[in-house]
């Protein structure tokens, strides 16, 4: 980034600071190093095996949603991996306090009959392929235990002998009171009680692509007298089950789509109902196939269900509908499949699988994935990421996967903005494994003459809306120390210029301007969703106009080309009017000295006093690298008369408030969360 000619200073007369809609933030927690940047956790840890793909996939539907003080559900993957086969292993990691991705590798009977595992915060517990079964138990999920992932797993046969049994309480997965849930692509059967019970406002629970069967009581939601349960039910193959099918009881917002109930005939278990909106219950029923069903949709008299699409073969009894619903698409998106293709849908890609990932688990969007395989030993479709970009469709309708896998690609990527909806994932058990590099700089010669300014030098560009970066590394490693001659040493990584980016699990590798989040005119929104990720650099390397969350990721300090240490964080330039960068929840650390850096400073990019920086801090760890006047001026301009400011950080280099250090009020941080940034946007993995 090039600092604008000097210009007089300006000041505007401010009472308070942006404001937005509030909403619950990330619960803050303290984030390390792991050994190999593989990992990111609240302890330094280093996995003890390498994360595979799956483990960085994210729920969609209401676990998805921020609230409660939880951004999404993402389970155990910011901490170890582990592989279990007895039911102590598995009992010591679920019931752990510290974050875990538990894989269980072959089939674990319970002792006793009908114990269900109580697992605690930040788990997922995953079959490994088709092995990973429970036999006579399951799990439970108690008041306030959050951000939990159940996938892969056959759960099954705690059944008593008794079909409609009152005694015994045996579950394969009940929750009473949790939240931000996801259980996905499961086999869950022949248990004593329900298969699914989301109890006493349990909220924020995705359940998806799993087979339901040969049981009483399938799935039960509710037992409450209040109305907070939200949940979205998709993509489920429920078969031969007599009741529950769900029953939903008091839910604020429930979303059940693509579901295929089928009661099979000729056989000795007779459904009595399909889907019941029960209570309170707001209820929205879309594209789900109701096959040989009884009673396949009814409602109680204070109830809603809203019906679009759905279709009905051999059913006979009560199919109800009436009042006013929601529109999930206020909440989250999603893409609905034809109600007539489900049982090929789902008979082929419901329950456990071989593998699993977001492309054929996370959404429905990313089922229907395009996918390019892009290998620098010729062994993909493309050697080069760059000819898989240019593979892309122009104005492509749908989501567009670009598997990169491990190797080191110098290149230059571009992704146009008539390319949008793409994702460029490693395929790497680390995100060290595949790096995207190359060197240019503000002022190195273009091939066709000129030289390159600062956005120009990055070595991956993106125009496209709807981008999605995940598991690999994307670097600039441009030599500084070998270039003196050049005035400035600009060189970034990756530049943002489109609307809705949303990079995960990745690290962008630099020294001056490392990752450059911008939009794609002034007047135009650019909203950038940065997770579980490192940002490394040393001089204005977090900036640009974009309105930029960087969540639950770790940035790191690097020292000078010529060892000393000096630097700033971030440079925003914001528009007027705009959100700026918000860092939430994450560590600022690196092996420099002690006071030596500023947490950013404003860039009124050549010149423009209309413009209004801003950059607030939060819930995030300080080193002792930061200063104790954490902001400074540049080019004139006084970061006082911008939006500056920070709320509750912690570590060595945080500062209680002063008129050097504007800390955030209660009531100011409410409208400065991550959900105010963000702007009615859910960033869900495609």
């Amino acid at each position: 980034m090039s600092e604008p000619h000097s210009k007089p200073r300006h000041r505007r007369s401010r009472t308070a600071l942006a404001v937005g809609v509030p909403l619950a933030l990330t619960a803050a927690g303290t984030l390390a190093y792991g050994t190999d940047l593989g990992v990111l956790g609240s302890t330094a840890r280093q996995a003890s095996a390498a994360a595979p793909a799956w483990a960085a996939d994210t729920a969609d539907g209401f676990a998805s949603v921020n609230s409660l003080g939880q951004n999404g559900t993402y389970g155990g993957r910011d901490g170890k991996t582990v592989t279990v086969k007895t039911q102590a292993d598995l009992e010591k990691y679920a019931t752990a306090t510290e974050p875990y991705v538990i894989v269980v590798a072959g089939t674990i009977t319970m002792n006793p009959v009908g114990k269900e595992i109580k697992v605690q915060s930040d788990k997922t517990i995953v079959g490994s392929g088709t092995s990973g079964h429970i036999v006579g138990g399951g799990f439970f999920l108690g008041s306030g235990v959050h951000n939990v992932i159940i996938r892969n797993l056959t759960i099954r046969d705690s059944y008593q002998g008794v079909w409609n049994d009152k005694d015994h309480d045996f579950d394969a997965i009940q929750m009473d009171g949790a939240h931000h849930v996801w259980i996905d692509h499961n086999d869950l059967r022949h248990m004593a009680d329900g298969l699914i019970d989301v109890r006493k406002d349990s909220t924020n629970v995705t359940v998806s692509w799993n087979k339901l069967s040969d049981n009483n009581k399938t799935f039960g939601i509710g037992w409450t007298e209040n109305v907070k349960t939200d949940i979205t039910i998709h993509h489920n193959w429920i078969r031969e089950t007599e009741q529950r099918n769900p029953s939903t009881d008091n839910a604020a917002h429930a979303h059940l789509y693509n579901n295929f109930l089928e009661d099979a005939p000729g056989t000795g278990i007779k459904s009595s109902y399909g889907n019941y909106s029960r209570g309170a219950t707001k209820m929205v029923l879309e594209n789900s196939l109701f096959q040989g069903v009884n009673n396949p949709v009814i409602k109680d008299s204070g109830a809603a269900i809203v019906q679009r699409g759905n279709s009905f073969s051999g059913t006979s009894g009560r199919n109800e509908s009436g009042g006013s619903a929601f529109d999930p698409k206020a909440y989250y998106p999603y893409t609905l499949d034809k109600a007539a293709d489900l049982p090929s849908i789902l008979k082929s890609g419901a329950g456990p699988r071989a593998s699993i990932g977001t492309t054929t688990a996370a959404s429905t969007k990313a089922a229907n994935a395009t996918t390019l395989t892009v290998a620098k030993d010729g062994s993909g479709q493309y050697t080069t990421v760059q000819a898989a970009v240019n593979a892309v469709p122009a104005n492509n309708p749908s989501r567009v996967v670009i598997a990169v896998k491990p190797g080191t690609y110098r290149e230059l990527v571009k992704v146009p903005s008539n390319k949008p909806h793409v994702t460029i994932q490693g395929t790497g058990g680390s995100r060290k494994d595949t790096t995207i590099v190359y060197n240019n700089a503000s002022g190195t010669p273009k091939p066709g003459g000129g030289t390159y300014g600062t956005g120009g030098s990055a070595t991956v560009a993106v125009e496209a809306d709807d981008f999605q970066a995940r598991n690999l590394t994307i670097s600039n490693d441009f030599d500084e120390k070998a270039n003196q001659s050049l005035s400035g040493h600009q060189a970034v990584a990756l530049r943002t210029a489109a609307d809705k980016v949303f990079l995960d699990g990745i690290i962008v590798s630099g020294d001056q301007d490392t990752l450059l989040l911008d939009t794609a005119a002034k007047d135009r929104l650019g909203r950038v969703y940065v997770s579980n990720s490192y940002v490394i650099g040393n001089v204005d390397f977090i900036f640009g106009r974009a309105t930029a969350v960087v969540d639950r990721s770790v940035i790191t300090l690097k020292k000078r080309w010529d060892g000393t240490s000096a630097g700033y964080v971030t440079a925003p330039s914001t528009a007027a009017n705009r959100k700026g960068i918000l860092i939430a929840n994450s560590t600022v650390n690196g092996d420099v000295s002690g006071g030596s850096f500023y947490l950013g400073r404003p860039w009124h990019a050549g010149g423009d006093a209309s413009l209004d920086p801003q950059t607030t801090v939060r819930n995030t760890s300080l080193s002792a690298a930061i200063k104790s006047t954490p902001w400074t001026d540049m080019s004139g301009f006084s970061w006082k008369d911008d939006r500056f400011a920070e709320y509750k950080n912690t570590g060595a280099g945080a500062g209680s408030a002063s008129s050097n250090r504007p800390h955030l009020t209660d009531a100011q941080a409410a409208d400065q969360e991550v959900a105010d940034w963000l702007a009615g946007w859910t960033p869900s993995a495609s």
